[in-house]
């Protein structure tokens, strides 16, 4: 058990037990880092005692064999701001510590306001080169900035190599000397764009070998195989035979007679430890109760990840939720990662590997799209789909309640995954959204991500998801999700349609789109659909219900080599025969056809909408061949890479390679065709590990062994072929943009003062602010809103007439009149606000009808402000969500706006192209470029006080909520009427801060 924090810690700081944290070792296995107390001093001794010669001499640059009575004081009791140690456990051991002591400029024992502090690490040898004292550099750094230190000494023998490694490649700003046979390195703690890169690439290399290590186990023990057939454990333990598992399998039971050998000719055990080898995975069936025995039986002894297939944890209520809180500490504790509870299982189709520690009968066949499900049910549904289909997956996983291994770590496994071209995901909720858009947005960069988010309007978390509760709307929530290049859709069925083509086809190089077919009528409904999903489709070629195969094949092979069209929807009902009777049973003809027409074409996607043609969809997706795939050809006249002809076996379903100008990059074919010693292709055709990042897969249609390139995709429905095709579209033109990624523009830094503003939200929040923060008076947020060069125009009250009138001759007229009560802010359409008062007579006039009709001068809190150039009336706004991060919103003014939630989301930071397309994904935008003849408003302008919203909130986590409303921009230049600022204090971490797993 961890310790208790001691009442002999300094009694002026009390245990920050918010340094604790569960991480990820390079390894893939975790451990806790947390602060060492003055009950860790038994500890301490057995971690030394455990510790190598040449560790202790790099440490205290002398034979140091034991710690002193007095040594063991002095690390075991901190003051937690000058003083901090933190130690790493396993199992509540000791692996690692590393301690900072503030000094002054002389390097002598200092407090604040010193803002250097000496740090040292020590880590246990049978644990080095685990990335170990990394992940403690991050932790300790982000303390001692907490505690005001901002530089790092320490001192190092030039002989430890590793230590000095560690310090070198951690980002952070740093000077080294050589002083009196040792090596002195300072290091400027404060986070560098650098050491954030370096943070996140270790983050993603180690999470996504935890997801490794489970989907590629040498040897799977199933806890709680029934003596009996039947039952979950016997179910699982089948299957896993079923699919051919390459490794190792064990049957567990506390129940099995003592002389009982086997289970289904599998090697039986009534514990893990009795096993006698290592087991890499372990799949848990038992009740809930006795889950805790089981984790410990597979910590004990060396198990590396578990799949807990038991219910009754956090979809129980309020006691299954600390059951679940608990099984994850537990399991940690041992650094098993865990998937589940209440999980169905998981699925790995590789050749080296074919696992099958699932409630799913049969595996999938193998292919390249990876599927990750939150629910049971739905991974069900989706499995089955996909199968009646043809399409093969790389791996299924179905999470539970995902309590510790989520979405996001398959993200960082699959960005890199050689044998995953497509990631389809099904969320009910997302733990750390913030994360999720930021690994989604690197992943769509070089695969798709198809996501589609169950529970969208419960207002709650679903049963089981002991997460965050975001109060985001939905509809932010997808536009988040384009932003990071996630490709959102609404429906189960939806999800299997877009992976199917994405997995099947080339991207689209744009919009157009070519409708050929038998069906005059099909064709229109293919047209009409088209143009519903923004698509710009040419008129249907109509090949009349006379058409055979071979005009269906001529048709296609001319649609795809013109150049006016970007993809091409082939339309089928059953043709009549010569007797004057459909033909409904020729689908594998017309598929032989079309296949043979897309094979010897340019790489454009296709897609069939068929009605009753009778095996055609099933002839479509059957593959006949899994041989590297041919170059094809791209344009007439032309030869990048043809594909095989008519002749050739592969033609049935060949792999279609992509040309080189295309936006895939396929991984090398050696690499493919050489399957590695284990795993999904995470390795080259050497075996050497592949680089995180370093030849990342392009999305389906690369072929390869297993590929389900060149797989025509067949829909039932024109409006579902149509709605796969326009996702496709969309998703190829953020990969283009995204190739070229936007900025900050340099010109704001010249007119933004960021210590000024720094120092006036210190001032303004005053000390020991409230948490629940507090908002700013019109003139507070008029000055800090200068700051960043947002100028707000001023408003003067006006309790009576009289002094509305001696405002507006401050002012000149024209005037202005507006209430600034809460329920008449911004209406204009309730008579709340009086424009263009030329005059004294018509300012008087104005503010007795405002008086008379809507209330007294006390209710309505008139204001005059000077009138602004007329243009068009927008709303920009920013918020803090607990969950997603800061949030960038922009609209129109006024009620339709409002009624129709036409306002686009993005997140903070926002660049350039972001701004730009912020303003132009609304729905009214059009009112802004010129809309039935009016002037064009000044979009410059309002790109640039996005930008200057984005940096303010950016810079300043302090500020929580900005509202400008209106912002008037005219034809030149723009006006901000109104704003409101919320101020509080920051969250104690935030996404820049280290690496560490949720703990819900």
């Amino acid at each position: 058990m961890e310790p208790s924090p001691s009442p002999e810690q300094s009694p002026h700081h009390a245990y920050p037990d918010h340094w604790e944290a569960d991480v990820v070792l390079r390894d893939g296995g975790t451990a806790r880092i947390r602060p060492i107390t003055t009950d860790d001093a038994e500890r301490l001794v057995s971690f030394y005692e455990q510790v190598s010669d040449e560790s202790k001499y790099y440490r205290f640059f002398a034979p140091y064999p034991r710690l002193s009575a007095r040594d063991v004081h002095r690390f075991t009791h901190h003051d937690y701001v000058d003083r901090v140690g933190l130690a790493v456990t396993v199992g509540g051991e000791f692996i690692a510590t590393v301690r900072y002591d503030r000094i002054d400029g002389q390097g002598r024992p200092a407090s604040a306001p010193a803002d250097e502090a000496e740090v040292a690490f020590l880590v246990q040898d049978a644990h080095q080169g685990r990335g170990v004292a990394s992940a403690l550099l991050e932790h300790i750094a982000a303390v001692a900035r907490e505690r005001g230190i901002r530089r790092f000494a320490a001192e190092v023998l030039p002989a430890n190599n590793k230590m000095i490694k560690v310090f070198r490649d951690a980002g952070f700003t740093q000077q080294r000397s050589f002083e009196e046979g040792s090596v002195h390195l300072t290091l400027d703690i404060e986070p560098t764009a650098e050491s954030l890169a370096v943070q996140r690439a270790r983050e993603q290399r180690a999470e996504a070998r935890s997801v490794q290590r489970l989907l590629t186990p040498g040897s799977v023990a199933v806890v709680g195989v029934g003596r009996a057939p039947g039952g979950v454990g016997r179910t699982v333990l089948r299957n896993l035979l079923g699919s051919g598992f390459t490794g190792r399998a064990y049957a567990v039971n506390t129940s099995f007679d003592a002389g009982q050998e086997s289970v289904d000719g599998v090697p039986a055990y009534r514990s893990v430890g009795e096993i006698g080898a290592q087991v890499d995975l372990a799949v848990v069936a038992v009740p809930a109760d006795r889950v805790p025995q089981a984790v410990v039986d597979c910590g004990e002894h060396g198990v590396q990840g578990l799949v807990v297939l038991s219910a009754g944890y956090a979809e129980q209520g309020a006691e299954g939720r600390e059951r679940q809180r608990e099984l994850v500490r537990q399991a940690r504790s041992y650094g098993m990662r865990i998937i589940g509870p209440n999980a169905f299982g998981i699925i790995n189709t590789s050749a080296s590997v074919r696992l099958n520690a699932s409630l799913a009968p049969e595996s999938p066949q193998p292919g390249r799209i990876g599927l990750f499900t939150q629910s049971g049910a739905i991974g069900i549904a989706v499995l089955s789909g996909l199968h009646r289909r043809g399409a093969g997956l790389s791996a299924f996983i179905s999470a539970g309640n995902r309590a510790d291994v989520s979405g996001n770590d398959f993200l960082q496994y699959w960005y890199e995954d050689q044998g995953t071209d497509v990631a389809l995901l099904y969320l009910e909720s997302l733990g750390n959204p913030r994360k999720f858009t930021r690994l989604a947005r690197r992943t769509a960069a070089v695969k798709p991500v198809v996501v589609v988010k169950g529970a969208r309007h419960s207002g709650s978390t679903p049963p089981g998801h002991a997460v965050p509760v975001s109060r985001i709307p939905d509809a932010t929530v997808s536009a988040l999700m384009r932003q990071a290049g996630v490709i959102r859709v609404d429906t189960v069925t939806e999800l299997v349609d877009v992976g199917l083509l994405l997995a099947g086809q080339p991207l689209p190089d744009g919009p157009r789109v070519a409708i050929l077919g038998n069906s005059e009528s099909l064709g229109l409904l293919t047209y009409d659909a088209c143009l519903a999903e923004g698509l710009r489709p040419r008129p249907p070629r109509d090949l009349t219900t006379a058409a055979g195969p071979q005009d269906f094949r001529d048709a296609l092979e001319d649609a795809l080599t013109d150049r006016t069209c970007d993809a091409v929807i082939v339309t089928a009902i059953p043709w009549v025969g010569e007797n004057g009777e459909a033909e409904t049973g020729d689908g594998e003809t017309l598929a032989a056809a079309l296949r043979e027409a897309a094979a010897g074409g340019p790489a454009k996607p296709v897609a069939v909408v068929h009605v009753e043609m009778g095996g055609l969809a099933a002839a479509l997706a059957a593959a006949t061949s899994t041989a590297a795939p041919r170059p094809r050809t791209t344009a007439p006249g032309t030869t990048q890479e043809p594909r095989p002809g008519p002749e050739s076996p592969a033609t049935a379903l060949g792999a279609v390679a992509e040309p080189a100008a295309r936006l895939r990059t396929p991984a090398p074919d050696a690499a493919r065709a050489t399957a590695p010693a284990r795993g999904t292709g995470d390795t080259a055709a050497t075996g050497d590990p592949v680089p995180a990042g370093a030849g990342a897969p392009a999305p389906a249609g690369t072929g390869g062994p297993g590929s389900s390139a060149g797989r025509i995709p067949a829909y039932p429905a024109a409006e579902r072929a149509v709605r796969a095709l326009a996702e496709a579209v969309k998703y190829a033109q953020w990969r283009r943009q995204a190739a070229s990624p936007g900025k900050v523009p340099e010109f704001l830094d010249d007119t933004i003062e960021e210590p000024g503003a720094a120092a006036l939200i210190d001032t303004l929040l005053g000390p020991g602010p409230d948490p629940r923060g507090r908002p700013l008076t019109p003139d507070e947020a008029s000055e800090l809103l200068a700051r960043y060069g947002i100028a707000v125009r001023p408003a003067l009250p006006a309790p009576d007439p009289e002094e509305a009138v001696a405002a507006a001759s401050e002012f000149g007229y024209p005037v202005a009149l507006k209430t600034t009560a809460p329920h008449l802010r911004h209406r204009a359409d309730l008579g709340g606000v009086r424009l263009d008062l030329a005059g004294e007579n018509a300012l008087r006039r104005a503010y007795g009808e405002l008086t008379e009709l809507l209330g007294t001068p006390a209710e309505l809190r008139p204001v005059v402000q000077a009138m602004a150039p007329r243009g068009v009336d927008t709303v920009v706004k920013a918020s803090i969500d607990a969950a997603a991060g800061a949030v960038l919103s922009f609209g129109l003014a006024g009620a339709p706006s409002e009624l129709l939630g036409d306002t686009a989301h993005r997140l903070v930071p926002v660049t350039d192209r972001d701004a730009a397309e912020l303003i132009r994904s609304i729905r009214a935008a059009p009112v802004l470029f010129g809309w039935r003849g009016s002037a064009p408003a000044d979009t410059a302008a309002l790109e640039e006080l996005l930008l200057r919203v984005s940096r303010l909130v950016d810079d300043h986590p302090e500020v929580v909520s900005v509202t400008l409303e209106p912002v008037v921009v005219a034809t030149k230049g723009l006006t901000v009427l109104g704003a409101s600022v919320r101020l509080a204090p920051p969250p104690a971490r935030s996404d820049l801060g280290p690496r560490r797993l949720p703990s819900y």
